[in-house]
């Protein structure tokens, strides 16, 4: 009976077996993933066809499903024109450069949180995830003030990466992730390290790193695609045409070119963060799930 009560699913596996039940429930599922495919891949098929259209069949009405005459130079103009290789550059240096600084920093806090438990811990990770509850819009005045004038050293960060970086490193989001990860580590691991005389340096090095890959990579994978979608943060700190992202870059440009070269830009920015996502996600899946699951 146990067995039952933990198998049992919206629809019984009788009704299920029955020919009509069985038409059914394939007919919903294929119309359910017909249809969640469609939500998804719709604007990205709608993005790279658009950038092989003219400048006229983009603004007709109504659009054309298929391009009447694909003019793949659309994306050659538009790496050319817009300098697309500067921009891409600059992109993954500052989405390199937030990786490190979260994986060394946000590392080390969930660790102290986790395995170390200083005092008053848990009031400190509950203030951390307050954090998430506050409009990112609200802090971008603040922010912005501390990057003209950071405290004690007084410097300007504008058109710095350090601009880019700094905010993103106390990521509460990122924190709790890589604490529950490490809370699910078997504490018996923990204290057989420390009667081998390991400290806890050497211990989260030896130990716990090396069984926290999943989570290390989903951390770096969220980090990159934040700086890589990100659009008023850098646009207000990094002013100069030289060290713009691909966001502010194709923005920048967008208003002297056609519309469908600037198409053209955004499938290329696209490419790098959609690559990836089809490259690791299962890593992405395995971190999430394998951090709640304790036991």
């Amino acid at each position: 009976m146990a067995q039952d009560f933990g198998t049992r699913t919206l629809v019984s596996h009788a009704q299920l077996r029955r020919g009509r039940g069985r038409i059914v429930y394939w007919a919903l599922l294929a119309v359910v993933v017909a249809g969640f495919t469609l939500v998804f891949l719709g604007p990205l098929y709608w993005m790279v066809t658009g950038a092989l259209k003219s400048g006229q069949e983009i603004a007709q009405t109504p659009p054309s499903l298929f391009p009447q005459d694909p003019q793949w130079q659309n994306y050659a103009d538009a790496w050319h024109n817009l300098d697309l290789a500067k921009l891409l550059f600059n992109t993954f240096y500052y989405a390199t450069g937030a990786v490190l600084f979260q994986l060394v920093l946000d590392t080390a806090a969930a660790y102290s949180l986790s395995k170390l438990r200083p005092i008053f811990g848990n009031v400190i990770l509950g203030l951390m995830l307050a954090t998430l509850m506050i409009p990112a819009m609200v802090l971008i005045v603040p922010q912005y003030v501390t990057v003209i004038d950071l405290p004690i050293l007084h410097v300007n960060l504008l058109d710095s990466p350090f601009a880019i970086w700094l905010p993103l490193v106390a990521n509460a989001f990122s924190i709790f992730l890589l604490k529950r990860f490490f809370d699910s580590i078997p504490e018996d691991l923990m204290a057989a390290a420390l009667m081998d005389g390991a400290t806890p340096l050497r211990t989260l090095w030896s130990i716990v790193l090396p069984m926290s890959r999943p989570i290390l990579g989903v951390v770096s994978i969220f980090a990159v695609t934040a700086v890589w979608k990100d659009f008023l943060w850098p646009k207000l700190v990094m002013p100069s045409p030289e060290t713009r992202t691909v966001s502010v870059g194709i923005y920048a440009f967008s208003g002297g070119t056609p519309m469908n070269v600037v198409i053209a830009a955004s499938v290329i920015a696209a490419v790098p963060t959609v690559v990836i996502f089809l490259i690791f996600q299962r890593n992405i899946m395995s971190g999430l799930t394998t951090g709640s699951l304790k036991g």
